[in-house]
């Protein structure tokens, strides 16, 4: 037990930097591995990541960073790239489950880089995957303890939403949540849900959450592709 619970803190430590908010003037975080919000083009990673595509359109696939402006400019004037982690990259994968695929803090996950016409990385989108076995599926809504341990807990807003009329709770649990903060250097906002569609069988429900990660120098309302 004490070894698997070493390994898991070991994998969100490798996933997210364990720190609190930013100050202005202090040495930028990364928010996700070698990915900060802000980065120049040249500056994103090389190696280490596959799986290049147009987010709103997956069978375009990309050959690396460089074909962004391949993938149609979406109504916040971003090029949505979807991304992977290249698990031959990294050891671990190959004995330890924490480390394969694509995963933050332990869940199963889908990545979006947000670029600007010049090539800037201007926010990053970590879902959690639909796909992903039912035992990973049916934590995904609890992926907000993460979030809060990266960018620390005080300062958040959050708004719950009352079940639609087709919506019921999973195990007497219903959670419609929306949770937005703003630091120094960034604009965050997080939802997640857990419900199930009424008349749906057991493992028919829903649980995800969704996380944003914009710069504040965008001054733009947060991208919701919801």
């Amino acid at each position: 037990m004490r070894h698997a619970l070493a390994a898991l803190l070991l994998a969100l430590t490798a996933a997210w930097p364990a720190t609190a908010d930013t100050l202005p003037g202090a040495p930028e975080d990364n928010d996700l591995r070698e990915f900060r919000v802000g980065m120049a083009l040249d500056q994103l990673p090389r190696t280490g990541y596959l799986g290049f595509a147009c987010a709103d359109d997956p069978g375009r696939k990309l050959d690396g960073w460089q074909g962004y402006r391949e993938c149609p400019t979406e109504a916040s004037g971003w090029h949505t790239v979807r991304f992977q982690y290249d698990e031959a990259a990294n050891p671990l994968a190959k004995v330890n489950g924490l480390y394969e695929g694509t995963k933050v803090g332990g869940h199963p996950v889908l990545l979006m880089a947000l670029m600007g016409d010049d090539g800037r990385l201007e926010g990053l989108v970590i879902e959690t995957d639909p796909a992903a076995r039912l035992y990973l599926r049916k934590k995904a809504f609890l992926f907000g303890a993460q979030v809060k341990a990266r960018y620390g807990d005080a300062g958040w807003t959050c708004a719950s939403r009352e079940p639609a009329a087709d919506q019921e709770p999973v195990g007497g649990v219903f959670v419609n949540e929306r949770c937005e903060k703003t630091t120094a250097t960034r604009k965050l906002t997080f939802d997640r849900v857990l419900f199930r569609r009424a008349g749906q069988e057991l493992k028919s429900f829903v649980s995800r959450s969704r996380l944003e990660i914009l710069g504040r120098s965008d001054g733009v309302a947060a991208h919701n592709s919801n």
